[in-house]
């Protein structure tokens, strides 16, 4: 089985959560499969001091970046074929709500890139499940946006501790047609009928293990799916 990750950068403010990512790698080959990753070739937002949360004037190219967590093995994201591989992975991390899509500027408003939303698409007309993490299902609600496809997403729950504004970001998802649904860091959701699975990840207040348990639940879901 050969399954997709689309990387959006490397590092959590600015790019792919590098910690997501490298779980989401291992949980793939712990059940047996391979993985490719893809990313858009295309300049960041714009680039974090990890350290410091302050903007740095520079400009970074998201698939040079990805190729960090990638250890090079990274192609450009038109490249990316749903006739090539069996499903389709997003990491979260701040990159996904700003190099995939707009989220983390303009809201649910904001634009998606082109090449993200048909990949999506794609993979839902040939009936290949996709994973969200953390941030991933804001991508996912934009690529399917005034689609036909109405899909079930969690990016978590705000009956729990989370750094983030859940509530505010299914309201989001919500009014761009998808249904969140509130899922702890303990659990997943799964749109059966869609083979769409969300996992909230590190939008909630968690430490490694749980996020990597969380993963796994994730990757093992799509498989099923697959």
């Amino acid at each position: 089985m050969k399954i997709g990750v689309l990387l959006s950068g490397s590092g959590v403010y600015d790019g792919s959560e590098i910690q997501e990512a490298v779980l989401t790698f291992l949980a793939i080959a712990e059940a047996g499969a391979q993985y490719k990753c893809f990313a858009p070739d295309k300049n960041q937002a714009h680039v974090i001091n990890h350290l410091t949360g302050e903007e740095m004037p520079e400009t970074r190219n998201v698939l040079v970046e990805s190729a960090r967590i990638a250890r090079g093995e990274v192609a450009p994201l038109i490249e990316a074929s749903a006739a090539d591989m069996d499903a389709l992975v997003i990491p979260g991390g701040f990159g996904a709500a700003k190099n995939l899509n707009r989220w983390a500027f303009e809201g649910p408003k904001g634009s998606i890139d082109p090449e993200v939303k048909r990949i999506i698409l794609d993979m839902l007309a040939a009936g290949k499940p996709i994973a969200g993490l953390c941030m991933g299902p804001t991508v996912i609600a934009k690529a399917l946006e005034g689609s036909s496809y109405h899909a079930r997403l969690t990016v978590g729950t705000d009956q729990e501790a989370s750094p983030y504004d859940i509530k505010g970001i299914s309201e989001g998802m919500h009014m761009i047609g998808a249904t969140p649904v509130m899922r702890s860091v303990h659990e997943i959701e799964i749109h059966t009928e869609l083979k769409i699975v969300t996992a909230p990840c590190y939008m909630m207040q968690a430490d490694i293990l749980t996020v990597r348990n969380n993963i796994q639940q994730a990757i093992q879901a799509m498989i099923a799916l697959a």
